[in-house]
């Protein structure tokens, strides 16, 4: 049995340029919500942008976790190695909290 418990998981260049951008438009939300609270607009015009943020967030780690899962799974598989998954379920554990 091969225990990878080191082994590390990174995005593929293209996934990462990908997930980079939905960041970076995370942020750029972030802060005109941010610029929203300072400057007194309506709470629930503030509530609805924190909404979509949060949905921006969560969706982003969706792709990600999907990516992780896929990587992991093969690896598993591959070596026969229950620490993979136990790995996958917790990355699956800490992001639906």
């Amino acid at each position: 049995m091969n225990h990878n418990s080191t082994e590390t998981h990174v995005l593929s260049e293209k996934k990462k340029k990908a997930i980079l951008n939905r960041i970076a438009k995370i942020i750029g939300h972030t802060k005109s919500t941010r610029r929203m609270v300072e400057n007194g607009r309506d709470c629930s015009e503030v509530l609805i942008q924190m909404s979509a943020i949060k949905a921006a967030i969560n969706n982003t780690g969706k792709e990600i976790l999907k990516e992780y899962l896929q990587m992991c799974l093969m690896e598993s598989i591959e070596n026969n190695d229950p620490e993979s998954l136990e790995k996958i379920q917790k990355a699956m554990e800490s992001f639906v909290k």
